[in-house]
């Protein structure tokens, strides 16, 4: 018997059928020929470079205000090495500058206290002005955006009289800046979607999420700025810490797929009193254009697993029988059809491209390490042996940043654990490595969910030759001298207070196994909620009444009790937070990777992390797991900033939805 723990093999599970007819093919592929995965053991490493996402550019200034047109459109793109087909992806890029459309997204550099503006658009559509299907199975059983239900019934769970196959309609998206200091009307809302001007959108179907309309015209109010059919104008003030932060897809019920597609990016924010002067530590970063002459020491990388067809294309699971269960499905059980628990790729891709190579000077490096897969944790460490298990740390990590910037003082690391949404801000120096010399980042965390402990301990470690490598180092020669600080030098900017908690908030992470008589179906969806007086759980949907109110300008104490068998990453939208607390009881003291100002935080099972943050921007905002397949079904929550002391009546949102739709 199959259970979600087991990891299959993709090419295995590629040739299954799923009852109720429903095959494992991508939602563009049904009833076209059949493919098959490609075996990541025939994908080359180490034979292309390393991409440097450039700068994105702007497209003009209004005062101190920076502008950008970004767009959302699909595109063939080289993610496996030249000698292998192109990959058909998604990816954000300047609308003024056609040629800077990637995936990843080009890098917003930011500055602190300069106001940035971006409008998104949403250009998902052919040369005939058609809307664009996804190029992954889309489960329309979930609670998602269901634009099919009009307006009435948008933002909604619908109910199905048979099964039904995946949805094959416009795609909405709506951008969130993760570790964002925003206004609500520019967070990136879940149910503040939109979908493509496109010319054939179907009679009836909702073009704009519940929220849109309302943050649509706050933000026309206080900006003068007229959001465009398949747009959205956000604003970002910028009134945090240097930091590096990313935006994503975060459409609900729809945020796996869409970021699986290639729908993520970084934005780096520097300056003000929490940054360093330029030249302590190692750069430049990449500029517009980025010219392969110059030289960058300040890299973002982007780390995400994927998995391909033998024509190149992405492999993401259409049916739950890739977890091992073939049905029945909704409505005959309350197992959905497409959805899975967790999806672990096969393959290894560093900003784009499958295991890149790096080539570094003789100097130090500032890394900024981004985990954005969807459901893996990673366990990163720098080797001088690709496959050798239990891997020797051939240079030390130096974390000097986390999440929300600097730390109170850098921390060695011989491996750094990273979470699905988290950042790590490194300094690697190769300063005393000979040149010539081969070292490889490589990944220890599992295949498989994370739980706890060590690897080839407590857990069996990635696959040695494919997930558990990443890319690799060649070093150099350096080309000018670095003045750059040694990190165990450096002095980093003291971290503001957040003051005293006015309350603690008891909170709780679970899931719901299924009805059916079947056990082999695993959880149908993951939830978080509430503790009672008593001490137990009570699950909460995202469609329940908000029960999370901060009072504006208050600081709160979260202690966020894990009932799973699995670790979470829960990420806080609009606050940095502090972790002050871990263990069974959550009174344990925060461990090493824990200082500094987090978005993003690792929950064990079985254990509690206590968190700690400030409230400064009334309005509405979410919280959830960043394990993507689990956001996207339930383990997400809207929390509400309110001015008075005590919560709103009724949950806030836009009236004329219901729970549950028909369809």
């Amino acid at each position: 018997m199959f259970t979600r723990r087991q990891v299959l093999k993709v090419g295995a599970a590629a040739g299954a059928t799923a009852g109720g007819g429903l095959t494992l093919f991508p939602a563009r592929a049904l009833g076209a020929t059949r493919l098959r995965p490609m075996d990541p053991a025939n994908i080359p490493k180490y034979v292309e470079e390393l991409l440097i996402p450039p700068a994105m550019p702007p497209v003009g200034r209004r005062g101190d205000i920076v502008e950008y047109r970004i767009g959302v459109r699909q595109f063939r793109q080289q993610v496996l090495p030249r000698s292998m087909p192109r990959t058909t992806v998604w990816g954000y890029g300047s609308v003024a500058h056609p040629g800077t459309f990637s995936y990843p997204g080009h890098t917003i550099n930011a500055r602190a206290g300069r106001p940035v503006r971006v409008t998104w658009i949403n250009q998902l559509m052919d040369s005939r002005g058609d809307f664009l299907p996804s190029l992954e199975a889309v489960d329309p059983t979930l609670h998602w955006a269901n634009p099919p239900g009009g307006v009435a019934r948008r933002d909604s769970t619908p109910e199905f009289s048979r099964t039904p196959r995946p949805y094959g309609g416009p795609v909405p998206i709506v951008t969130h800046l993760h570790g964002g200091h925003s206004l609500q009307d520019s967070d990136g809302y879940p149910e503040a979607w939109y979908l493509p001007a496109a010319r054939n959108i179907p009679r009836g179907y909702a073009r704009v999420g519940s929220f849109y309309d309302r943050f649509r015209a706050e933000s026309e109010q206080r900006f003068g700025v007229r959001w465009r059919p398949g747009s959205a104008t956000f604003h970002y003030a910028n009134d945090q810490r240097a930091a590096t932060l990313w935006y994503h897809d975060h459409t609900l019920g729809m945020t796996r797929t869409n970021v699986y597609s290639g729908l993520a990016g970084f934005y780096l924010l520097r300056g003000g009193p929490s940054d360093l002067p330029d030249g302590v530590l190692p750069g430049p970063p990449p500029g517009v254009g980025h010219p392969k002459s110059r030289r960058c020491f300040d890299i973002p990388i982007l780390i995400q697993d994927r998995s391909f067809y033998a024509d190149g294309s992405l492999f993401y699971p259409n049916s739950r029988a890739f977890s091992g269960y073939r049905g029945p499905y909704i409505p005959g059980t309350d197992v959905p059809p497409f959805w899975n628990p967790e999806f672990f790729g096969d393959a290894i891709v560093a900003n784009g491209r499958t295991w890149p190579v790096l080539r570094v000077e003789q100097r130090r490096y500032r890394l900024r390490f981004l985990n954005g897969c969807n459901a893996r944790f990673l366990i990163l460490k720098v080797a001088d042996d690709p496959v050798a298990r239990p891997a020797r740390a051939a240079l030390p990590i130096w974390q000097i940043g986390s999440d929300g910037g600097f730390l109170p003082r850098p921390v060695r690391f011989e491996q750094l654990r990273i979470a699905p949404g988290a950042r790590f801000d490194t300094v690697i120096d190769f300063g005393e490595v000979p040149v010539g010399t081969e070292l490889w980042l490589i990944n220890e965390g599992p295949d498989d969910t994370m739980s706890t402990g060590a690897p080839d301990v407590d857990f069996v470690p990635a696959d040695p030759h494919t997930t558990g490598q990443v890319l690799k180092f060649v070093v150099c020669p350096r080309s000018g001298p670095d003045r750059s600080v040694p990190p165990d030098q450096l002095r980093l900017p003291s971290l503001p207070s957040l003051g005293a908690a006015a309350r603690t908030r008891r909170l709780v992470l679970t899931e719901e196994m299924p009805d059916a008589a079947d056990s082999a179906a695993g959880p149908v969806r993951m939830l978080l909620g509430t503790v009672s007086a008593s001490g137990a759980a009570v699950p909460r949907m995202w469609s329940d009444p908000v029960t999370e109110s901060p009072v504006l300008g208050t600081t709160e104490i979260w202690a966020l009790r894990n009932d799973t068998m699995d670790a979470h990453p829960i990420h806080l939208h609009q606050v940095q937070f502090q972790v002050v607390g871990r263990g069974p009881d959550g009174t344990a003291p925060p461990g090493r990777g824990d200082t500094g100002y987090l978005d993003t935080v690792t929950v064990p099972p079985r254990q509690t992390v206590r968190i700690k943050a400030h409230f400064d921007i009334p309005g509405r905002f979410v919280w959830h797991c960043h394990m993507l397949e689990h956001e996207d079904n339930e383990m997400m929550r809207p929390y509400e900033v309110v001015r008075r002391r005590k919560p709103a009546k009724g949950d806030g949102r836009p009236k004329g939805r219901s729970h549950k739709t028909k369809h």
